[in-house]
């Protein structure tokens, strides 16, 4: 080692047995003529730095109306739990291996530091760490909150500017947490490989099992793990999993060292096999018991501007924000429907049935099945898009509306004073009078003289409201839509919130009443006085309510205080883990988690 480097070490040992970083602070300057040494205080800002901490990436749960779960989302799968749900063993392990001297220096280490410094000061570069594990914490927080591949870069960059930023953020956070909050937090924001961040996510993909309920041998492996994931990640085959086991032993080895296990203790955890597991990570809409449901959930989130502004902010508050989500979909009525389908329609038939069920009153969707499975795969006839909803929810062009579409006749009959046993006379064939005979809400005349149209069944005479519906009859329902109005009732349907599944305008044509608009199964549920409770629930760990709706809550027919419009977002606090329903749209105080019903 030169002799400018020796003095540099020994200014910092100085200040280790002072216990203090003192002005005579050692620290490098990188630049072309090597290694400078800064020794006035004033020059180097070694304040504590406020880290800030955006909650780390969770995984958001979809359930049930009975709340089980459906689904889930995620970036990266990560369950965050308290220091209390982690075992004992794990935290030992961690700190044996990581930072012994952990629970005795402040934010930096200064014996690793040091012992680390004179190996960079031999290799002329940064070839060792020696960062504790508040600064190891740090350094994820900064590569999880980082936006663009330059933040990355500087989160990970090898160089001494970034350690001296790492460091204020590390005596910042040892002022504001406990070393027991310190460890909780670092635990749930490691890598471990396989999938899998945080150690709750570790455990369960490793072993199955609860943090609470690591063994140790389970636990060494997890702490030998966080050193280098991508090179002792077991999903990756034999060779990996070598290199874990012989981590593993390191870890055990090092803690007999310490006395934190006893030399028997630590043998016959090394002869234990490995014992990974693999659980499967649990998937998005193609591994749902309800793709399609699914399907329609994910997109009415990515679409619906309470969860983000932008696109990108919405994906990341699904797939990043940790939510619960409770939606109306009946596990019944879903197995109901699929059993009416498949009844009479076959995964393999080339024609396509689909079905969803809105439950009136409400518009609460209860059910979304079609014939054919979700998924990519051509040989089992599969279908890659939500044939069931619209293409705003995945879905493709629909299917013409049919003999749905005479329902909006009938309520503008209806609504013009109208009774059900009034009626029309009908023939066995239709054709207007005249081109002005029907009009669009243009004004523009689109009557066709030249068209007749038929019954496909019922059967022409005198029909009543009543009977003409029962009957299904096409004429009479030309005739009706005739007296009523093409405008009156395309007013009536779209006053319902039907609309095009493609999202184009719909089609004004005198045939309307029959149903020539393409739209998909669920339509009816994005009506004002059918509304769908797509969304009945969701809830997040700590949260923030805001409500743009002028009058945020109302008083429903069960009596029941719930939310006049949706819009409601929630978001986290880190490291929160209390869970607590609330009433009211009051923003709750730090520690708490709430519940928002999102009903019409």
């Amino acid at each position: 080692m030169s002799n400018r480097g020796t003095k540099i070490v020994r200014l910092a040992a100085a200040g280790a047995a002072a216990g203090v970083l003192v002005a005579g602070i050692a620290v490098p300057a990188v630049g072309g003529a090597g290694f400078g040494l800064v020794t006035a205080a004033g020059e180097v800002d070694l304040r504590p730095a406020d880290l800030t901490e955006p909650p780390p990436a969770e995984v958001t749960i979809v359930q049930d109306d009975k709340g089980s779960e459906i689904a889930r989302f995620y970036e990266e799968y990560r369950e965050v739990v308290g220091s209390d749900e982690i075992a004992e063993v794990m935290k030992t392990a961690i700190v044996s291996i990581e930072d012994y001297r952990f629970y005795e220096h402040g934010a930096i280490d200064i014996e690793g530091t040091i012992r680390a410094f004179a190996r960079n000061m031999q290799a002329g570069r940064v070839s060792q760490g020696g960062s504790s594990i508040t600064q190891q914490y740090v350094k994820q927080v900064l590569l999880n909150s980082a936006g663009t591949d330059e933040e990355r870069n500087a989160a990970l960059e090898a160089s001494y500017a970034r350690k001296l930023n790492e460091l204020r953020y590390a005596m910042g956070v040892e002022e504001k947490y406990t070393k027991e909050q310190i460890l909780g937090k670092y635990l749930n924001i490691a890598y471990f490989g396989a999938g899998a961040y945080g150690v709750e996510a570790a455990a369960k993909r490793f072993f199955g099992v609860k943090a609470a309920d690591l063994t140790l041998p389970q636990a060494a492996t997890l702490a030998g793990a966080v050193q280098d994931p991508n090179a002792t990640d077991p999903n990756l085959g034999r060779k990996h999993r070598e290199r874990l086991v012989n981590r593993r032993n390191v870890v055990l080895n090092r803690m007999a060292e310490l006395g934190e296990i006893t030399t028997a203790e630590a043998a016959k955890a090394r002869s234990a096999k490995l014992g990974y597991k693999g659980t499967e990570l649990p998937g998005g809409c193609e591994s749902s018991k309800y793709p399609y449901f699914c399907l329609y959930v994910r997109h009415e989130i990515l679409s619906n501007p309470d969860f983000g502004k932008t696109a990108k902010a919405r994906l990341a508050t699904l797939n990043r924000g940790g939510l619960t989500i409770r939606t109306t979909i009946d596990p019944a009525m879903q197995a109901a429907a699929d059993r009416a389908i498949q009844t009479y329609v076959r995964a393999s038939d080339a024609p396509v049935a689909a079905e969803a069920l809105v439950q009136p009153g409400t518009g609460a969707i209860k059910a979304m099945a079609a014939s054919r499975p979700y998924g990519g795969r051509k040989a089992r006839n599969e279908i890659s898009y939500n044939v069931v909803a619209d293409a705003a929810h995945g879905g493709g062009i629909g299917f013409q509306a049919g003999s749905t579409f005479k329902t909006f006749t009938l309520i503008s009959a209806l609504e013009q004073g109208m009774k059900l046993d009034d009626g029309l006379t009908a023939g066995a064939g239709y054709r207007a009078p005249g081109y002005a005979t029907f009009k669009n809400c243009k004004g523009e005349s689109i009557g066709d003289p030249t068209h007749t149209v038929t019954n496909d069944e019922g059967s022409p005479g005198w029909k009543t409201l009543r009977t003409g519906t029962w009957g299904s009859v096409n004429t009479f329902f030309m005739e009706l839509e005739q007296r009523v109005g093409l405008c009156e009732t395309v007013t009536t349907a779209k006053s319902l919130g039907i609309h095009r599944s493609d999202g184009q305008k719909l089609q004004e044509y005198e045939t309307f009443t029959l149903g020539i608009n393409e739209s998909g199964r669920s339509t009816a549920s994005r009506s004002r006085t059918i509304r769908s409770v797509r969304i009945s629930r969701t809830r997040s760990r700590s949260c923030v309510a805001s409500s743009r709706s002028t009058r945020p809550w109302r008083t429903s027919r069960t009596g029941q205080r719930v939310l006049a419009r949706e819009k409601v977002f929630a978001t986290r606090r880190p490291g929160d883990s209390a869970r607590k329903d609330f009433g009211s749209n009051t923003p709750p105080v730090d520690g708490t988690s709430c519940t928002f019903r999102l009903r019409i």
